[in-house]
């Protein structure tokens, strides 16, 4: 979906979700002669009014490097949820601690939650808070995998009261425990002195 401002034009993309990703956009977006004015995880800001065949090459472009042009209001709202989700669980600074995820995106959207729940729920087939659960517990694999911190770390540092409620949880998305998770990454590479 495109808004155009004065002599600006906004662009929506999926699955923008790390600094790589916004320079790989910026990059192919340069490439195409772009001037950009702003970017950001999910929002890319063209300085001028773009016509259909430079619209196609972006959708192109974007299709080659797996993302899309969101051109649909609703998609782009919940693109919107996902970004600020994975933003906050990225985030030890507002995480760690007690979250209200209803609260926060009310106030990062301006929009009712209730509204905002209601469409991602219906597009996404989960809800928010399932996806956010999702979320926390993709990080702490990543942050079990580096193996620099301990369980317990590791709750506080995503916004769990105890690593009991990150254990249950962890549990029930992945199916094992977090030390069996653990021992399974620790167990992925050789060093190079074992390979034979």
């Amino acid at each position: 979906m495109k808004s155009e401002k004065q002599n600006e034009t906004t662009l929506y993309i999926r699955n923008m979700v790390c600094n790589r990703c916004i320079r790989v956009v910026d990059e192919e977006f340069r490439k195409l002669g772009l001037n950009i004015k702003n970017i950001s995880l999910g929002e890319v800001n063209v300085e001028g009014e773009l016509d259909d065949e430079m619209i196609e090459n972006i959708r192109r472009v974007l299709d080659d490097n797996g993302f899309d042009l969101i051109e649909d209001r609703k998609m782009k709202t919940i693109e919107q949820i996902k970004l600020f989700i994975l933003e906050l669980v990225r985030d030890d600074q507002k995480i760690s601690g007690k979250v209200n995820i209803s609260g926060y995106l009310t106030a990062r959207m301006n929009a009712d939650y209730h509204y905002l729940s209601t469409l991602f729920s219906s597009v996404e087939n989960i809800t928010i808070e399932h996806y956010f659960i999702l979320q926390k517990i993709e990080r702490a694999k990543e942050l079990l995998k580096y193996g620099e911190q301990t369980l317990s770390e590791i709750a506080y540092r995503l916004g769990y009261s105890s690593v009991a409620h990150l254990s249950a949880q962890f549990k029930k998305v992945t199916g094992m425990t977090a030390n069996q998770f653990k021992s399974l990454t620790e167990n992925i590479r050789k060093p190079l002195d074992k390979v034979n």
